[in-house]
């Protein structure tokens, strides 16, 4: 195919080099996913936790705020420390010591119990707080660890011609990390755990947590939970096992460059005068000129902190809202967002392939198309009468699903064709702060509307965000489809 013909100058070692390709993408697949997995497994572990300890949505959205600023800054960070650091270092420890934070979870009762000398109460109940915000700070910088190597390894692999196409198939790996966390999770919660529902004090102390939440059929609810007392604390030693699995995977497997293999660089990908080897203050104006004076990195970034608000809304709260608001199962609202989930597998091919083939690579004008879609599912779902049935509240956010994982992938695809192989995990870390404050305003303004306003206003809130997303990424129509002609104009020669 003439798509292929990219790879021509390799000559001989095409063979080896495409091998490699495919190995590379499908290593950082496998690694990102499972770094899903010890994340979004926490969504599913809250209303445990609301159950058997009365925690408030306020506290998890505070939570879910510092996290997502620690998240994104330490994305910024180790995009600096993967130029530093090979890049298949940085991932395979940073899954470790998720791992590490994961086991720590589960014995945060345990942790607070000792500090408090008792098992229940406002002391023990703060406390275990405090102890949960740490662990997940703790996580959340570590999960930081996971998108930059990447960022700076798939671009040296994959030429910018079809860095759209097949970034969006490995962008899916979130999508089936957090997919396989909710459904496995769902499953733990519904099937693990201490049956103390014979035992009327449990039951009267969990219906006690679920009344002063405001959770729907709080008896009956209160019942299911009872019936399974401890299994969220599974939900992090399970998929913490594989963690440790998943860190050795990476460090075996992974190759940063083509020349860590022995083999050319990537064809026309030429950074004009600009060399690893040239003087520090070279580098430098090489980082200024490519992301931090480049409008088109700085308009995705800002478009990010939008494109996360809503993505994140629906998926660390949909099992909270879907349990609370509409009066589901534990195990029936995993299910239910697994199927955003795996929407968002779909989108994220479809959204990748319209971008080569239909925006000839423009991934920006697609996000546009994205957004507007988005924010029509999200409006469908807000007048969704109460007494929808799972199958048509699941199609609803099946959709909105197929919409808003485009953006999520292609701007991070796109940075790295505007800013070049070389600065395309610096210019990810930028994204990544302001997404995550996105993310984490989201926690924070979730928790607090819910509680106040409820859910309907949540949902309003997040169709407004989803409209201004799309007219911050019109701004940049005219935008070139990369940066590498921008690259090469640079000049040196004061240098």
């Amino acid at each position: 195919m003439e798509k292929n013909d990219v790879y021509s100058p390799l000559g001989s070692q095409r063979k080896a080099f495409m091998s490699w390709q495919a190995r590379t993408i499908i290593v950082t697949m496998i690694g990102y996913a499972i770094f899903y997995f010890v994340r979004k497994n926490f969504s599913l572990a809250m209303p445990g936790l609301t159950a058997e300890y009365g925690i408030t949505n306020k506290s998890f959205g505070w939570i879910i705020f510092i996290g997502s600023l620690v998240y994104g800054f330490s994305r910024f960070i180790n995009g600096y420390v993967v130029d530093k650091v090979r890049g298949r270092i940085v991932m395979a420890i940073g899954l470790l010591l998720c791992a590490v934070a994961n086991f720590a979870f589960g014995f945060g009762v345990n942790l607070s119990a000792l500090i408090t000398g008792s098992d229940s109460g406002p002391d023990f109940t703060s406390t275990l707080i405090l102890v949960m915000g740490i662990t997940i700070i703790f996580n959340q910088y570590c999960q930081g660890m996971g998108y930059p190597p990447c960022a700076r390894i798939l671009p040296h692999w994959i030429h910018p011609s079809e860095l759209a196409t097949k970034m969006s198939v490995w962008n899916t790996s979130h999508s089936i990390g957090a997919a396989l966390a909710v459904i496995v999770c769902g499953y733990i919660m519904g099937s693990l755990g201490t049956n103390m529902s014979a035992d009327a004090a449990v039951v009267e102390r969990i219906t006690a947590n679920l009344t002063s939440n405001d959770v729907a059929n709080a008896t009956t609810q209160a019942l299911a939970y009872a019936g399974h007392v401890g299994a969220w604390k599974w939900c992090f030693w399970l998929p913490a096992c594989l963690a440790v699995a998943g860190a050795v995977f990476i460090f075996i497997g992974l190759r940063d460059e083509p020349k860590d293999a022995g083999l050319p660089d990537l064809p026309d990908t030429s950074l004009g005068g600009y060399s690893s080897n040239m003087s520090k203050k070279a580098r430098k104006k090489f980082e200024s000129v490519m992301v931090w004076k480049n409008r088109w990195v700085w308009t995705f970034c800002i478009a990010n902190m939008f494109v996360y608000v809503v993505r994140m809304g629906v998926l660390d709260w949909g099992p909270k809202f879907l349990t609370e608001s509409r009066g589901m199962q534990i195990s029936e609202a995993g299910w239910t967002v697994a199927a955003f989930e795996i929407a968002g597998i779909v989108g994220t091919l479809f959204a990748g392939w319209a971008t080569d083939h239909i925006f000839h690579g423009k991934g920006h004008r697609m996000c546009v198309m994205c957004m507007l879609g988005a924010a029509i599912f999200m409006t469908i779902f807000r007048f969704l009468p109460s007494s929808a049935g799972i199958t048509l509240t699941a199609s609803v956010l099946v959709g909105a699903g197929f919409c808003i994982y485009g953006p999520q992938a292609l701007i991070g695809i796109e940075l790295g064709n505007q800013a070049t192989k070389e600065a395309s995990a610096r210019a990810n870390g930028i994204s990544g702060i302001l997404g995550y404050v996105g993310s984490g305003f989201s926690g924070l303004l979730v928790g607090y509307v819910a509680d106040i306003y409820g859910w309907t206003k949540v949902f309003e809130t997040i169709i407004v965000v989803a409209i201004i997303g799309m007219f911050v990424l019109i701004s940049m129509w005219k935008a070139p489809r990369d940066g590498y002609e921008r690259s090469q104009a640079i000049k040196y020669d004061e240098e």
